[in-house]
């Protein structure tokens, strides 16, 4: 066997591959060898059909099986042996002459090959860190929050600014029917808001759907209507009160501290406010990470250049998946999917340069470490190492669980990475203005 290289340009190659009688005959007759010991052919006892006939029925397909076999192993062989870093699958050239009766064949393939590039972190426009803080409107409201949770409901003959509304909503063309609890600062009509205050139980309010809510997506909550079907709704329901409730604020006091926390861990309003600020801020933290994740995955896709081999992957495309592509189809998936396969070849070179590979005994200790945090949600807080050892053995027992959990834990390592080595701001930020800035 003989196998060669032709460098088309930097992004693209055909490797050819010769094939002698030699290299594949040992192979096939004894598996001919071996189908003619056991082939039950009508005339001829079991292990004594001629071979001339065995190899008339199977030899064809036995020879193209093991040259397949013995291409697919030498392509292997030689691209490790050779350290070529080829992105998608060689491609075999089409050979429509290609003669199964010859001794000696040749097959070429075309390999699109991964590009030479540098990956330059320190770029001199510095990337956004943002650190995202609980300000003392957000606090408020969640202490307040917490007092319309736990505190009590009291029955109302009718509707006032801060009521709780239980009702009917009906519109018999669009099939909505569906009952509902909802408060009126819910409501951005004022039309709808002066039609409902002073309504009591009993009373049928006819509201306007466009406009009704402050977000379009209440409609689906509480008129059940399907999400394509809430935006741009324009109907009038009919909303028939079945109970109008103020809800009473909860007392803080230990008491309520203690069923929030725990005994004692929270003694005063301010203890309160201050844990409130700390959770929320453990919780903001997570997203503003992803944020800068994010940016900085843009900024290296858009500041690291280099060309990829487009017509060979665009090749390579019509056939990769289950159903065959058209060559517009591969181009169209093919532009979708660049940034995503220019960003998989930068990681790939910093995970190299920094060392960031996960090896087993990581991921262990991510998957133990996420099972003390989980427990501790439970009020498990010190669980034994055992216990921890066994949970973490069944869930990396799962193909699935330990790629989720890998690529969890490379982009906490990217993080890290992109935190220490990037060019960047620490820019601090309320999480109303986060959620206005980047979500609205």
């Amino acid at each position: 066997m003989n196998i060669t290289r032709e460098d088309i340009d930097a992004l693209n190659a055909v490797v050819k591959v010769d094939i002698v009688k030699e290299d594949y005959s040992d192979k096939v007759e004894k598996i001919l060898t071996d189908y003619r010991k056991s082939a039950n052919i009508p005339g001829f006892r079991k292990g004594h059909v001629p071979m001339g006939m065995v190899k008339k029925q199977y030899g064809k397909a036995v020879l193209v099986d093991e040259v397949n076999k013995l291409l697919q192993d030498a392509l292997k062989k030689y691209m490790t042996e050779e350290k070529l870093d080829v992105l998608g699958s060689p491609l075999p050239k089409s050979q429509d002459d290609l003669d199964w009766d010859a001794d000696s064949f040749s097959f070429e393939f075309e390999l699109g090959l991964a590009p030479k590039f540098e990956v330059e972190l320190k770029g001199k426009t510095p990337i956004t860190q943002y650190t995202i803080v609980a300000d003392d409107k957000m606090i408020d409201g969640q202490v307040e929050h917490i007092q319309k949770q736990y505190g009590k409901l009291v029955s109302e003959d009718a509707v006032s600014k801060d009521s709780e509304i239980t009702g009917v909503f009906a519109n018999e063309e669009k099939e909505i029917n569906n009952k509902a609890t909802f408060t009126l600062d819910k409501i951005k009509s004022k039309t709808a808001e002066k039609s409902l205050i002073g309504a009591k139980v009993g009373d049928v309010v006819t509201l306007k759907t466009k406009g009704l809510f402050n977000d379009d997506h209440d409609l689906m909550k509480f008129l059940k209507v399907a999400h394509d079907d809430a935006h741009g709704l324009d109907v009038e329901v009919s909303l028939t009160i079945e109970e109008v409730n103020k809800r009473e604020l909860a007392d803080l006091d230990q008491e309520l501290f203690d069923k929030l926390f725990g005994k004692d861990v929270v003694t005063s309003v301010t203890d309160l406010k201050t844990k409130i600020k700390e959770d929320s801020e453990k919780q903001f933290g997570q997203q503003g990470d992803q944020k800068f994740l994010n940016d900085v995955t843009e900024y290296l896709v858009e500041h690291t250049k280099f060309d990829l081999p487009a017509a060979f992957l665009q090749k390579w495309m019509q056939t990769a998946g289950e159903d065959e592509l058209t060559v517009d189809q591969a181009k169209e998936e093919y532009e979708n999917s660049e940034k995503s396969m220019r960003y998989q070849l930068i990681e790939g070179k910093l995970i190299e340069k920094y060392n960031l590979q996960v090896t087993f005994d990581d991921l262990k200790t991510f998957a133990k470490d996420m099972i003390k945090v989980q427990m501790a949600q439970f009020g498990q807080m010190d669980p034994q190492d055992k216990e921890l050892e066994d949970i973490a053995a069944r869930i990396l027992s799962n193909r699935d669980e330990v790629k989720r959990l890998s690529e969890q834990l490379m982009s906490q390592n990217l993080l890290e990475l992109y935190k220490k080595e990037t060019n960047h701001k620490v820019k601090e930020i309320t999480y109303d203005d986060f959620v206005k800035e980047f979500y609205s």
